[in-house]
């Protein structure tokens, strides 16, 4: 058959996103992908620089997306198919453009991980973010912002004369526009992905991009690279160099051979021909490989211990098969940010397929010979020359603009183009896809002036980069103005004129929660713990007194109470604590992750008791975060018990602190 692309429906029992937090994000979420000083002055130099080079200060623009839950309905996704006679690919632009199945017709095998359920978790650098498929990360380090976001996505002519996928998008985190081609020429057992990125602007960005495969996993699945070290990263904020594939007393290369979840970023020599295989124990598998841009390649496995799996099971639904991931980037490891000059680009291509190899060489004691025996296979079915030939085939085709409509994405992208009067061949980001959140900015181009939205609802997103930064401080001084401006000068680091500028907008504010709300994070960051705490109470009265109705006024009250709780109880005032609780909701109060916050404030209040009933009782904290341990602390506060195993998503050694 020839090769077709077609629109579909994907129906999964999904939970809905809900709204996203109307709070700028000031700071980033927690990152457990950090690592300390010391083991970064025993990094090679090269490493050293780029793990040092440009680190998020913040999540701005971006907002956070945690306003999910876990009750989850039958639901109809937008999706994509891409088919040949040998493979069939579902990608979904709705979700990040994530690749949900990659299906070998000859044998039958699925051969990725395929999540049954959509379900987002707090492991995207904003928030929720779903397991399973191919996702496409970029920004900084962590899974991407648009992990679920809609992408832009149309049909475009393939270099073989057939049709592919161009899905593209802004990335906002560094500005940077990105687009990834996918297409399976007749015959072939491997889908194809262009991938560029393009810095159009004056000065050097940071980029960041890992491709992260989900792949089936049991005791017998071993993961295979053309390495004989790997830097190994275990939660314990340390990143040291191991031999592949023993490593303290275990085969690695086997994920639940593994205790707890780690990182192995594979050292793959210059020279090599860059590939990552997953295999089971038959030798069958996914096989990944790529042009030489893309030099890294990554094993993340959960591990076998009750942390990991409970995390596994968190993620889709109970008797569901395990997975690990195997993925390739532009660095060696996920800690780093490669630079991106002025006007240039990064491209590359990528092929995934179906891998059949011997099993007794795969498996076998010498390390040799089974990734010989992989990339000898490999190198039969998809020879590196003929990876290349496919690149410069289709570099040609990267510009070209697209056909077909397939889904639209956000009307960032349209701002930026508009601004900057942008010309980006092959991804084109029209007006017509700028919506209610980019026509303040937009008004702001055209006039001068930032629109006073009034009461009606809470502030809409900020924008950040220098250029809306110097048309905010030219604006009329009105508060929203000052609001918006005293974000972008704390994402640029002036944190004292940040400050000034929420104190004068504070002066003439009508609505002040959200002006007292980004004071209470400065006097927190600077120290000053009890001031801090008396803004956070004055800001929850004040939004409680403005607040209307719909999903956004509740988004507001539920993150503004949430952070309120936490910077009175951190500086021991639980009544205070205990008012703000008392101003929400019942449908706030009732949900899992304030029900947490309750048996937080009750150990605050000496009342032991009744929070280990609240545990006791059980609770579900939809948007509980990766590598958290606060269901750990306060079981602990209240009970000498072991940790139940509801309740246990450790993701390192009790030892480690």
């Amino acid at each position: 058959m020839a090769t077709t692309v077609r629109r579909a429906v994907l129906t999964l029992p999904a939970a809905p996103l809900g709204p996203e937090n109307p709070l700028p994000g000031l700071r980033p979420l927690d990152e457990s992908h950090v690592i300390d000083e010391r083991s970064r002055a025993e990094l090679p130099r090269d490493m050293a620089r780029q793990v040092g080079y440009e680190p998020l200060r913040t999540l701005l623009p971006v907002r956070v997306l945690d306003g999910y839950g876990r009750e989850r309905t039958e639901t109809e996704l937008d999706a994509i198919v891409i088919e040949n006679d040998r493979l069939r690919a579902t990608v979904l632009p709705g979700l990040g453009g994530r690749v949900h199945s990659l299906f070998h017709k000859p044998t039958g095998r699925e051969l990725l991980y395929r999540n049954p359920v959509f379900q987002p978790a707090d492991f995207a650098l904003n928030g929720a973010w779903f397991s399973g498929g191919v996702e496409w990360n970029i920004g900084a380090t962590g899974h991407t912002t648009l992990s679920c976001a809609p992408l832009h996505a149309a049909v475009v002519p393939a270099p073989d004369g057939g049709e592919m996928v161009r899905l593209w998008e802004w990335e906002r985190l560094r500005d940077l526009p990105f687009q990834v081609d996918l297409w399976l020429p007749a015959d072939s057992d491997f889908l194809y992905v262009g991938v560029r990125i393009r810095n159009p602007h004056e000065l050097t960005a940071p980029v960041y991009w890992w491709s992260n495969i989900a792949v089936p996993e049991d005791e017998t699945t071993r993961v295979l690279a053309p390495a004989d070290e790997a830097w190994h990263f275990g939660y314990e904020r340390s990143l040291r160099r191991v031999p592949v594939p023993e490593f303290d007393g275990a085969d690695r290369t086997y994920p639940l051979r593994s205790e707890y979840p780690a990182d192995y970023f594979y050292e793959v020599p210059e020279e090599q021909r860059k590939w990552v295989a997953s295999l089971g124990a038959d030798g069958q598998g996914l096989v990944q490989t790529s042009t030489d841009l893309l030099r890294g390649r990554k094993l993340f496995l959960w591990g076998a211990a009750r942390g990991g799996r409970r995390w596994q099971q968190w993620l889709t639904e109970a008797g569901t098969p395990g997975y690990a991931e195997i993925q390739a980037g532009l660095a060696r490891t996920q800690l780093e940010h490669v630079p991106l000059e002025a006007g240039a680009e990064f491209s590359w291509l990528e092929a995934y397929g179906p891998l059949a190899a011997d099993p007794a060489a795969v498996h076998g004691a010498d390390w040799g010979a089974a990734r010989g025996e992989v990339g000898a296979r490999l190198e039969e079915a998809l020879p590196r020359a003929q990876v290349e030939a496919a690149y410069e085939a289709w570099r040609p085709y990267a510009d070209h603009e697209p056909g077909e409509s397939l889904a639209t994405g956000l009307g960032w992208g349209a701002l930026e183009v508009l601004r900057g009067g942008l010309k980006l061949p092959g991804t084109p980001f029209g007006e017509s896809t700028l919506g209610e959140q980019q026509e303040p900015w937009a008004e702001l181009l055209r006039s001068g002036t930032f629109p006073d939205a009034g009461m009606s609802a809470p502030p809409g997103p900020s924008l950040v980069a220098p250029h809306w930064r110097d048309m905010l401080e030219t604006a009329l001084a009105e508060p929203l103005t000052e609001y918006h401006l005293g974000v972008a000068q704390w994402h640029a680091g002036d944190v004292a004129q940040a400050v000034r500028s929420w104190e004068r907008g504070l002066q003439l504010a009508a609505s002040r929660w959200p002006l007292l709300r980004c004071l209470a994070v400065a006097d927190r960051e600077a120290g000053h713990l009890q001031r801090a705490a008396d803004r956070y109470a004055e800001a929850f009265d004040d939004l409680c007194r403005e607040r209307g109705d719909g999903e956004a006024w509740a988004a507001a009250g539920a993150a503004l109470g949430r952070e309120a709780i936490a910077s009175l109880l951190a500086v021991g005032r639980a009544e205070g604590a205990r008012a703000v609780w008392e101003g929400l909701g019942p449908d706030v109060r009732g949900s899992g992750r304030f029900r947490l916050i309750e048996a937080q404030l009750l150990v605050a209040e000496g009342d032991a008791e009744a929070a280990r009933a609240i545990l006791d009782a059980g609770i579900e904290v939809a948007d509980l975060r990766e590598g958290a341990e606060t269901l750990g602390e306060v079981w602990a506060a209240v009970s000498d018990e072991a940790l139940p195993e509801a309740y246990n998503y450790r993701m390192r050694p009790t030892a480690a602190g």
